[in-house]
């Protein structure tokens, strides 16, 4: 009787330890949410950014590169806008957690009786909600430069900037937690992120590139993140067999061209490692 009596006090603990790591996910997560909607500037950045990149750069290097078979550069550029817009509010939603330390509230987050598991996990669905959202904001872009959209494929790109969105704030959370100061995060985000934008095949095709620069976007974490959504995205378009041999999509690996399933595989593991590397890095002691 007494062994039962125990068992089942334990199991009430552990629920109620579960109850309250979800609790503080989901307090961690609304908290992020309500400090992006009071940053008007933040969210008008996140939408200026891609806009200039797809309608100024899209429209000169358009006029370089030409159209071919009614498909021109905007639209081959469009997926790696929306994808851009996900990894640069991805990754800045990090921020706030060297703005908590640098006024304190970071502290008191630490010291309470919470795993910081839980915290890093909900900065991190805090942040790949609000990178989501900024998103599929650009999708509302689409049909300004011709791109055809539908309800299957918005779900399945909103998916995919999901689970790049989770990749990148993990990938944050994972540099913030070692800086303590605004300025530093700033400047190694921007070293860090303008090569990964420009390696993934955002803004060009990657095939026919040097042996050196190819092999640079093969250990992008956004090469095989950027490639799905553009994939799905022509796959809805009615693209003539010369517009998909000049903008081709596929990751060619060790001389294999990667399925849809394992790029999204590859982009997963990302996500779980960043995650975890995360947790690790955001426990130890300051």
């Amino acid at each position: 009787m007494t062994t039962s009596v125990r068992a089942q006090s334990l199991a009430q603990a552990a629920d109620t330890v579960w109850a309250d790591e979800i609790r503080t996910v989901a307090m961690v997560w609304r908290r992020e949410l309500i400090r992006f909607t009071r940053t008007r500037a933040r969210i008008l950045t996140g939408i200026v950014q891609p806009l200039l990149f797809l309608f100024v750069l899209g429209y000169g290097m358009s006029s370089l590169v030409g159209t071919t078979a009614g498909f021109d550069f905007k639209k081959f550029m469009f997926p790696g806008i929306v994808a851009m817009s996900v990894v640069s509010t991805a990754i800045f939603a990090a921020m706030s957690i060297v703005w908590d330390r640098e006024f304190g509230f970071m502290r008191e987050m630490l010291i309470a009786p919470v795993s910081r598991a839980a915290l890093v996990i909900g900065k991190t669905a805090g942040g790949a909600t609000i990178a989501t959202m900024q998103g599929s904001m650009m999708l509302l872009l689409a049909p300004l430069i011709g791109v055809h959209l539908t309800p299957i494929l918005v779900v399945q790109v909103v998916a995919l900037e999901l689970l790049m969105a989770v990749a990148l704030t993990a990938f944050g959370v994972f540099v913030a937690s070692r800086i303590s100061k605004m300025e530093s995060f700033q400047v190694v985000m921007q070293l860090l992120l303008l090569p990964m934008l420009f390696l993934s095949g955002a803004m060009f095709p990657l095939r026919g590139l040097p042996p050196w620069l190819s092999a640079l976007t093969r250990i992008n974490p956004l090469t095989y993140a950027i490639d799905p959504i553009r994939r799905v995205v022509f796959a809805a378009q009615q693209m003539p067999p010369a517009a998909r041999q000049r903008f081709p999509t596929g990751i060619e690996l060790f001389g294999h061209t990667l399925p849809l399933a394992g790029e999204i595989a590859i982009v997963g593991a990302f996500a779980v490692v960043f995650l975890v590397t995360a947790i690790q890095v955001f426990g130890r002691p300051e």
